[in-house]
């Protein structure tokens, strides 16, 4: 058995001050029952992905407000799935394997965070708790922190120079940025010139050694869903189908800081991707578009490496041959990632999965990617240990 998608919802990305974290949630549910053509009577069970509803709003037992969604969900049953920045791509794995055990028909999964409603001193400690607090949070370690570990450990490994380092990774915050200027739903509709996110300035001044704010993501309202059922089923419901062929999730070791793990590679991610798209008899030159995580610049480039679009090391060829843009060999966040799209943490793991189905439909919110019948998602949580990948594909 596998599963599809038979309905969406996907809020706008950014600074929603009209917006609560209860609205985000129940408008996103809604819309998603209603694109699926099903009411709460048709959901057998609600899983919730949330991050931090009680550090960001002091909201702890977030899933049963689900049921103000619609009134046919009273007495089903709710579900947060809490898995830090892969909150949202946990809750989907759980939903279908939920499906796939023939408990659950259909499900509801509701990815939603609202960040702003903290300055950004507020917002660094919420998100510190999803490292190893005793040895990383707890030492003053951000996640910008936590990410610059990888890119010395890169640099270290591979013999580049920090200019070489930040040449490399102005090409990926320009292309995420560019990507999302035709994306109606992006945080930030704003183009980037190379040397600008190239060089230190009053306007992009260094963060954490060597990552600088254009190679950091964004802090974001935002909500995003999908209903889920069988792939028998979404046959008989709809004319267009795109099925969740494959997840795997793969956890590695908390903490980046206490070297149990390599600080130059995404050595989970590469498993993850090699186990699911094996399984699926395919290879990566078998995906046509993909929605990644890069939370900082130095992430993308990993995961280019990850993917084996890149040998290891290499990952700039990537860039510099044309292979991640939209047009090449595999664009990488045609949407502008959570970069320029945004990353409402507990959202973003549904709203790649929107973005990817989208895509498959020839619906794409943003610029489509032609003749697209099969997409990637990769979700982290942490600083990489938690690792969910899933192949999409139209298969009506």
């Amino acid at each position: 058995m596998s599963a599809s998608i038979i309905g969406m919802a996907h809020s706008r990305v950014g600074r929603q001050e009209e917006q609560t974290l209860y609205s985000l949630l129940t408008e996103a549910g809604k819309e998603a029952l209603k694109d699926a053509g099903l009411s709460g009577k048709d959901i057998d069970a609600v899983y919730v992905a949330n991050y931090s509803g009680g550090g960001f709003n002091k909201q702890e037992h977030l899933a049963p407000y689900a049921i103000e969604i619609d009134e046919g969900l009273r007495f089903k049953p709710c579900i947060r799935v809490e898995n830090a920045c892969a909150s949202g791509s946990t809750a989907i794995a759980q939903a279908i394997y939920a499906i796939e055990s023939g408990r659950f028909k259909s499900v509801l999964v509701i990815g939603v965070e609202k960040m702003t409603s903290l300055k950004t001193a507020g917002v660094t400690e919420v998100l510190a708790m999803a490292s190893y607090y005793p040895e990383e949070g707890g030492k003053g370690y951000s996640f910008p922190g936590l990410y610059a570990e990888y890119a010395k450990g890169y640099m270290a490994e591979y013999g580049y120079s920090e200019e070489e380092l930040a040449d490399t990774l102005a090409y990926i915050t320009c292309k995420a940025h560019k990507n999302a200027m035709a994306n109606p739903l992006a945080q930030m509709h704003m183009e980037f010139t190379h040397d600008f996110a190239k060089q230190i300035s009053d306007k992009n001044p260094m963060i954490a050694p060597p990552l600088k704010l254009s190679d950091c993501s964004l802090v974001s309202d935002g909500a995003a869903a999908v209903v889920l059922t069988s792939t028998d089923n979404a046959i008989a419901m709809k004319d267009k189908v795109v099925e969740i062929s494959g997840i795997v999730h793969a956890s590695d070791y908390l903490s980046i800081v206490q070297g149990k793990r390599a600080r130059y590679e995404l050595t989970a991610v590469k498993y993850a991707a090699q186990k699911v798209l094996g399984d699926l008899g395919m290879t990566i030159n078998d995906i046509d578009l993909a929605e990644v995580h890069d939370c900082f610049t130095i992430t993308e480039l990993l995961i280019y490496e990850a993917l084996g679009l890149a040998p290891s090391g290499k990952g700039r060829e990537a860039l510099l041959n044309g292979d991640v843009y939209i047009g090449g060999r595999l664009p990488v966040n045609p949407s502008g990632g959570l970069k320029a799209k945004g990353h409402p943490v507990g959202a973003t793991g549904v709203s790649m999965h929107v973005l990817i189905v989208k895509q498959l439909l020839g619906e794409a919110i943003g610029e489509q990617v032609k003749e697209a019948a099969a997409g990637l998602t990769l979700n982290i949580g942490g600083s990489g240990a938690t690792n969910i990948v899933s192949v999409l594909k139209r298969i009506r």
